[in-house]
């Protein structure tokens, strides 16, 4: 995400380091190669020309505090004014004190919006809303079908009707108030290009339900064409809100740097992977930090902190003090890791890790071979390693698809770890340490 900003913006800070002061020359210098690189990145000119303007404005004669470089004044200096440009503060769904709430998801052909309520109805269960998904799209043949496949396969509570858009949404909301559902998805048709009868049908639509949130969902790898499709349908609709899909593969970040400060319109989600849990909140100061390579370590603990159990981490810091960490003890561990999303991506959440996977590619198909090979163990070859010997790799190889020498790899992997571990746990403890 937004690797081509970043390594642009990393390349003008290393070249002010051992400067001692920002010098008009040296501000305006990087002020044109910060220029040059968010235009690269597809970012709209005129939100280019305010950004690097004010960043002008502000860096032109400060002085540098002894105890950071040039390089790091200027990064602060950015930093804020990206926070600005992002939208300030999270934007967070306006939900009405008199259920339900209406949120209608727009956009065109092939956007996301269906993928994008499921997401949004997962994410809405999660915070304590009982969502009801609507399938409006009366257009695209298979639609209705689409999102009701979606809603069975995570349990979420569908309707629909054989009728016209606008009057599925408002029988919609009357089966919500029977049915106590405080949240209703609509997904709405889109089109190849934007066209009078879309937009329309989709005024129609919110007329008819009085919505409380009007979502623009968008490509984030259309760029700023993202930008100026979300301008028409703004002027035509009026959207209070964007949600931007693959985020995951857009390594610009045109459509996310530039929506807010150009059309006024808030990033309120992305969507970071293929997978129905992978929707994440917008929070600008965050994304800022992971624009600028800096991480994001406060989404990574939020994320460990959905999947964790406690009570079972409890039990693992007994069994890693005690060195009995096993097979079992690994495969849990690596679903709760799989539940957190993407591995690259949360990598990448770590301060400083995100420079060094530089042109590395994580191979999640090694995690999911990890899995296969430990599934094909024996419940006494999990909890003891050590019994397994060549005739027992055979067959474990054979049971997980894989080759011997896989799993030999792993072994040799897990008693390093397993020696690793010894070594912490005998480490100098107080007398009488609680295990």
């Amino acid at each position: 995400m937004f690797e081509q900003i970043t390594d642009k913006l990393d390349g003008i800070f290393k070249k002010l380091t051992g400067r001692g002061y920002l010098s008009e020359k040296n501000i305006q210098e990087a002020g044109k190669e910060i220029r040059m690189a968010l235009l690269e990145a597809d970012v709209n000119y005129r939100v280019v020309k305010s950004f690097v303007a004010e960043i002008e404005k502000k860096g032109i004669g400060q002085e540098v505090t002894k105890s950071i470089t040039p390089g790091q004044q200027l990064i602060k200096i950015i930093h804020d004014e990206m926070v600005t440009l992002l939208g300030g503060t999270r934007s967070e769904m306006s939900i009405s004190s008199t259920p339900p709430t209406v949120v209608i998801l727009a956009g065109l052909q092939g956007s996301g919006k269906t993928t994008v309520a499921g997401k949004l109805a997962l994410y809405l269960r999660k915070k304590g809303h009982h969502p009801l998904l609507v399938a409006a799209d009366i257009h695209r043949p298979a639609a209705k079908t689409q999102l009701q496949v979606l809603a069975e396969s995570i349990q979420m509570p569908f309707f629909t009707a054989e009728s016209s858009a606008p009057n599925i949404a408002k029988r919609a909301i009357a089966h919500a108030r029977e049915n106590l559902f405080d949240l209703v998805l609509v997904d709405t048709a889109g089109r190849l290009q934007i066209d009078d009868a879309l937009m329309i049908e989709l005024a129609d639509v919110k007329k008819a339900v009085s919505a409380h949130e009007t979502l623009f969902v968008a490509d984030a790898m259309t760029g700023q064409e993202a930008l100026n499709v979300a301008s028409e349908f703004h002027k035509r609709i009026g959207l209070t809100g964007a949600v931007l899909t693959k985020m995951d593969g857009d390594a610009r970040g045109g459509a996310a740097m530039s929506l807010k400060a150009a059309l006024g319109i808030p990033i309120k989600f992305i969507g970071t992977g293929e997978k129905l849990a992978d929707l994440e909140e917008f929070h600008p100061a965050r994304i800022s930090s992971r624009i600028l390579g800096m991480g994001d370590i406060v989404s990574f603990v939020e994320k460990a902190q959905e999947v964790v159990d406690l009570d079972e981490a409890e039990k693992l810091e007994k069994k890693l003090l005690k060195e009995t960490f096993t097979f079992e003890d690994f495969l849990s561990q690596l679903k709760q890791i799989k539940k957190m999303g993407p591995l690259q991506n949360l990598l990448e959440m770590l301060p400083g890790v995100g420079k060094q996977l530089k042109g590395v590619t994580v191979d999640e198909n090694g995690m999911a071979r990890v899995e296969a090979i430990i599934n094909s163990m024996t419940r006494e070859e999990r909890t003891h390693a050590s019994i397994i010997d060549g005739s027992r790799r055979r067959r474990i190889a054979a049971g997980s698809g894989t080759s011997v020498q896989h799993v030999n790899m792993l072994l040799k992997q897990f008693a390093s770890m397993q020696k690793m571990i010894k070594q912490f746990s005998r480490l100098s403890l107080p007398k009488g340490f609680p295990l």
